[in-house]
């Protein structure tokens, strides 16, 4: 018994021969039912008999007609003859097989699966939206034919609409796909912090800022959930993602201060280098002495001038320094 894919190595013959052979022999049962009915050399039991081998061979015939398939590139058939999976055809063209094979007609090309965002919890609880972008295909026809029950999953169409055998088969795919990928959406955010929280490594993995780390992972979770039913993904990216409405606010402040920080941070490092610098050339050029009370003073009013957030009114000095 086979319990993996196989080359199909049945009888496959070329479509267009056994197209052109079951023509000729339909309108030999043409003519030799005409010529029985209207032939007068022929006895009434001899009629009989041509009769009943004429039927007989119409039916053939009309059997033979359903041996025909087609088959477009990266399409594949499962055969299958009475309940036995015999093997798997994906060469194109048009081919002529055993008329009681039972055909699985299967498509092996990429098909997307742009997921809603979802809300999960990250590393820390926060309550993040996070949206996904799969592209995913069938790369085993054995798994996606016998070890995933697809027939359960199948979406009805709608009222008066005709019935596409192949599109209802990939649309239940589709469901199944769709909920392993939230399965492992969840998963992988919960294993990582939406962003930096300042009290771990400033390189470490975060949702935000680590896209590419993320999307692999990701993907690799996928095609461990998905190989089961033979399916592939090619590709899987994270295209949405946002604090959830409720906390929204509260980190949209909590990001304005921190960038607050970050900037104040840098304005008196850069202020404490400007006085230093100031402070060393008038010492060197011995412009002016200053004792280191008026040193004191003079830091305070260029750090104030420095880091204010508005720009300093000048207040001239008529007096002396110590005025």
């Amino acid at each position: 018994m086979k319990t993996k894919e196989e080359a199909f190595s049945g009888v496959k013959l070329s479509g267009i021969p056994m197209l052109l052979l079951n023509f000729l022999l339909l309108i030999g049962i043409v003519t030799v039912f005409i010529w029985g009915f209207s032939s007068n050399e022929i006895s009434k039991t001899s009629t009989i008999v041509l009769t009943i081998a004429d039927v007989f061979l119409l039916i053939i015939n009309i059997i033979i007609w359903t041996g025909f398939m087609q088959i477009e590139p990266n399409e594949a058939r499962v055969m299958i003859f009475f309940g036995k999976y015999e093997g798997t055809v994906k060469e194109n063209g048009f081919f002529w097989v055993n008329p009681f094979y039972t055909v699985k007609k299967l498509t092996l090309r990429a098909r997307n699966l742009d997921a809603d965002p979802i809300k999960v919890n990250d590393k820390t609880g926060n309550p993040v939206m996070i949206g996904v972008v799969v592209v995913w295909r069938v790369s085993d026809t054995y798994k996606a034919s016998f070890d995933i029950d697809n027939a359960s999953m199948n979406v009805l169409p709608a009222p008066g609409t005709a019935i596409d055998n192949i599109g209802q088969k990939m649309k239940s795919y589709e469901n199944f796909v769709k909920v392993q990928s939230d399965a492992a959406l969840r998963n992988v955010a919960g294993m990582y912090n939406y962003d930096q929280t300042g009290q771990g490594k400033e390189d470490e993995i975060t949702l935000r800022s680590s896209g590419e780390e993320i999307n692999e992972i990701l993907e690799t979770q996928l095609n461990l959930r998905l190989s089961i039913a033979g399916i592939e993904v090619v590709e899987a990216r994270i295209n949405y993602l946002a604090y959830a409405a409720e906390i929204a606010a509260v980190m949209l402040r909590r990001q304005q201060a921190d960038a607050i920080i970050s900037a104040r941070e840098k304005i008196v490092e850069g202020a404490v280098g400007m006085v230093k610098m100031a402070l060393t050339k008038l010492s060197d050029d011995g412009i002016v002495l200053l004792d280191e009370d008026k040193k004191a003073a003079m830091v305070s009013n260029l750090l104030v001038v420095l880091c204010s957030e508005e720009s300093a009114q000048p207040v001239i000095n008529t007096g002396t320094l110590h005025q």
